[in-house]
């Protein structure tokens, strides 16, 4: 990057402030004509207010997206960058109607998205390059023949030792393999329940690039996950999920059962695992576009010259 702001792990209030001050420098110095930002991060929201303060438009990638579960930080980070920008490019229909609900229209645009333009082009990169497809080798596993779970939200590792331990049971039981890239957040819960549970179906590895999760998604028999991104992933690849939360900003993956809600509770986890069978026909409808998201958004903002819808 052109800049690297250096602001490293920290709480959520001291992070955003940090990146804040920081991100308000730079845009002293190159005085843009607009500030993109994509996603809920804190780095969304602080790109977003920095530049609202300066009266520059900003133009939220990703707009739209509600789990009405305000205790998330992405929640908080997308709803407050939805509201004050001037461009609000949704990946869906039901994003749209999100912002409808709460009275916003001007600067509305459904688009499509971006991640989908991502996993289409970057899948197949990967899939050609002989250093990547390796990644099944190393951990020693075949394709079709084992399930891939994430886990790093807050609301799963504040459950303590006891929340992975009750996910752990579940992974246990099922009749492939689990591999899980293991966040830092997560990695010591994780290795402290092996080392007391002494788990045999459950594979820890050290976290891997983009293009390899790519190809371990794609492959997987089943993904089981917190994660909001990889859920979405899974979709798009046509593998089905487990998410293990109560709630999903991308409802448009549960249609057909493609993707189903579990709670942090052993036998949910198991029983959604094992038993649910996903409806092919769910998958003929296209919710998230056509893989051209991107070049839709770059066209829009180049039509108005920088000065806002």
């Amino acid at each position: 990057p052109a800049y690297n702001l250096g602001v490293g792990s920290g709480t959520h209030g001291w992070q955003t402030g940090e990146m804040l001050i920081k991100v308000e420098k730079v845009l002293f110095r190159e005085k843009p004509d607009a500030v993109l930002v994509y996603g809920d991060t804190n780095s969304t929201l602080a790109g977003a207010l920095a530049a609202s303060k300066l009266h520059i438009p900003v133009a939220h990638v990703e707009a739209g997206l509600r789990s009405y579960n305000m205790r998330m930080p992405e929640e908080q980070n997308r709803v407050l960058t939805d509201h004050i920008s001037t461009w609000l490019f949704c990946p869906t229909e039901t994003a749209a109607k999100n912002l409808a609900k709460e009275g916003v229209a001007r600067g509305v645009d459904v688009c499509g998205d971006v991640m989908l333009d991502a996993v289409l082009h970057f899948r197949g990169i990967a899939k050609k390059d002989p250093g990547r497809t390796a990644i099944f080798g190393r951990l020693g596993i075949r394709p079709g023949k084992y399930r891939l779970a994430t886990l790093h939200r807050a609301e799963t590792t504040d459950g303590g030792l006891d929340a992975i331990v009750r996910i752990f049971d579940a992974f246990e039981r099922l009749p492939d393999p689990v591999v899980i890239p293991i966040h830092p957040r997560t990695r010591p819960l994780a290795e402290q329940a092996l080392a007391e549970r002494g788990y045999k179906n459950i594979r820890l590895t050290e976290p891997v690039g983009y293009l390899e999760m790519l190809l371990l998604t794609g492959d997987a028999r089943q993904v089981l996950t917190d994660s909001g991104g990889l859920q979405k992933e899974a979709w798009f690849m046509g593998v089905p999920c487990v998410t293990l939360r109560s709630e999903t900003e991308w409802v448009e993956t549960l249609a057909g059962s493609w993707n189903v809600l579990a709670k942090l509770e052993t036998e949910d986890i198991y029983r959604k695992a094992t038993q649910t069978v996903p409806d092919p026909a769910a998958r003929e409808r296209r919710p998230f576009g056509d893989g051209h998201a991107g070049e839709r958004i770059a066209a829009a903002l180049a039509g108005t010259g920088g000065r806002g819808a």
